[in-house]
């Protein structure tokens, strides 16, 4: 009498079959666990908690630690002024200008490389947010750009590419 062997393809079937029956059987019986109102996937969880302020990024200058009282001097010494009022709309806005790094359109981000925004912040390389994106379908990195920020929203309101 011959012993069946794996390289038989019937008895190869018959033995996945047999497995994947034990599978199944076994994981028709398994329930998850109920999800109790702390996890952030329950309809009833509590919102998650507001992200901190960056320690490394300031929009305005009440953002920088020498403005709120921290170590580092005094506003002046970095340069830091008020951002002028807009003419219309009471909103405040700062004008600047520099070269463009980097502008993603499908998110409305921009990368800029720009010089001391006066009242605003000092000579960096920043992303910012664009509203509305529509600004960013004519610009591509290494263009030099003049633009405008509210700095209610921080978000770049104008920009304008420059010959």
């Amino acid at each position: 009498m011959r012993t069946p062997t794996m390289r038989n393809p019937t008895c190869r079937r018959r033995a996945i079959l047999v497995v994947a029956s034990l599978m199944l059987a076994g994981c028709a019986t398994y329930q998850p666990p109920r999800l109790t109102a702390a996890h952030p996937a329950h309809p009833d969880a509590p919102a998650a908690r507001e992200a901190p302020a960056s320690g490394t990024l300031a929009y305005t200058s009440s953002d920088m630690a020498s403005v709120r009282g921290g170590a580092g001097g005094t506003a002046s010494e970095h340069g830091a002024r008020q951002a002028r009022p807009a003419e219309a709309g009471g909103s405040r806005t700062a004008v600047g200008e520099g070269e463009v790094v980097a502008a993603t359109p499908s998110s409305g981000q921009i990368v800029l490389e720009h010089g001391e925004i006066k009242g605003f912040m000092e000579a960096m390389t920043m992303g910012y947010r664009i509203d509305p994106p529509s600004l960013l379908a004519n610009v591509k990195p290494g263009d030099k750009v003049r633009f405008t920020i509210d700095v209610e929203r921080r978000a770049i309101i104008e920009l304008e590419k420059l010959p």
